[in-house]
């Protein structure tokens, strides 16, 4: 076993806890899937008392001490891998980054190359700085996979820490586009909640009424879509501007969710289910409900990014138009609203 260290967590079951260790750690350390804590225990970092317990599946039993060790993230080698980018700005310091739907940021489970990064590294070679070791070399914020939009990325170390205190201060600016079913209940408002992992399926991210993390989104519905169902006005979708104080994972995904109005096309928050569209059946052709119904990714678009240089001081924004598969569900919504 590895020794203690300030990533240690020493953890004493209640007299009233039972079940499997895996699922008694995942309740106790939200923060942590149980993947990780299965891989964390596989790799000897869990021991119960002085023995090391490799075993998820073991029982806990009331009044025994457990201690988890996580260890420090292990150098990765990156390979660089020659992709075309489109690049709205570059200098020697900084370079802006409009990221296509589909292109992870960097690499992971499941995506071990062919991301940013990899491209990154092609274009920009050893000069790139670090976030966390060289897992995320140069990137400053970053878009979910199937999120389309604009990302500044830092060429240097110094570019790094300038432009990633703008974020911790709020005033790096990012507004979004989204496409959600139904519409929010104000046509403005801020939301402000607490952010953490869900209880009920550790992929997803959920408002929670205590712990977490400060989430805090100003939206406003830009353009709604009504539909005439029979005599009834119903509303179908919504255009929304998000924008974003905080960047929490999920974030603006999560509070659309949370307002009764998850992104059109997106299957982790329930986005891509029937149940928002089925009810217009009858007022849609078969081609316009075919077409919602099958949009391929979430409808979120990051389309304006403001922040100051981080070493001549100037400001700089930016933006970028819709990319043409939310401006085509765009025209569809149109067609689609009386």
């Amino acid at each position: 076993m590895t020794k203690p260290s300030a990533d240690t967590h020493t953890l004493t079951v209640a007299t009233d806890a039972s079940g499997r260790l895996d699922s008694y750690l995942r309740d106790q350390l939200p923060e942590f899937s149980r993947s990780r804590l299965q891989q964390l225990m596989a790799e000897g970092h869990l021991r119960i008392g002085e023995a090391v317990i490799t075993d998820g599946s073991r029982k806990v039993r009331p009044g025994e001490t457990i201690t988890l060790h996580i260890p420090a993230p292990k150098p990765a080698t990156m390979e660089a891998q020659a992709m075309a980018l489109s690049i709205v700005y570059e200098d020697e310091h900084l370079l802006v980054i409009n990221k296509p739907a589909g292109l992870t940021v960097h690499p992971g489970p499941g995506n071990p190359d062919h991301t940013l990064v990899n491209a990154l590294l092609a274009h920009c070679g050893d000069s790139l700085s670090g976030i966390g070791g060289v897992e995320r070399p140069g990137i400053v914020h970053r878009l979910d996979k199937d999120t389309s939009g604009l990302m500044v990325v830092a060429k240097h170390d110094a570019a790094h820490r300038a432009l990633s205190a703008q974020l911790a201060d709020r005033t790096l600016h990012r507004v979004y586009i989204a496409y959600a079913w139904s519409k929010p209940p104000r046509t403005h408002d801020t939301l402000s909640t607490q952010l953490g992992r869900s209880v009920q399926n550790r992929k997803k991210m959920a408002v929670l009424k205590s712990g977490g993390k400060e989430a805090v989104t100003t939206y406003t519905v830009q353009k709604d879509y009504p539909v005439m169902v029979g005599p009834a006005r119903r509303m179908l979708a919504s255009k929304v501007q998000c924008k974003l104080a905080t960047g929490r994972t999920h974030q603006i995904r999560v509070h659309l969710t949370h307002l009764g109005c998850p992104l059109i096309g997106d299957a982790l928050y329930g986005g891509r289910t029937l149940t928002k569209l089925r009810p217009f059946r009858p007022a849609l052709s078969e081609v316009a409900y075919t077409f919602l119904e099958e949009f391929p990714r979430q409808a979120l678009h990051a389309a304006e990014l403001a922040f100051v240089h981080p070493v001549s001081g100037e400001p700089y924004s930016f933006t970028a138009a819709q990319p043409e598969d939310m401006a085509a569900l765009e025209e569809a919504l149109k067609i689609c609203s009386i």
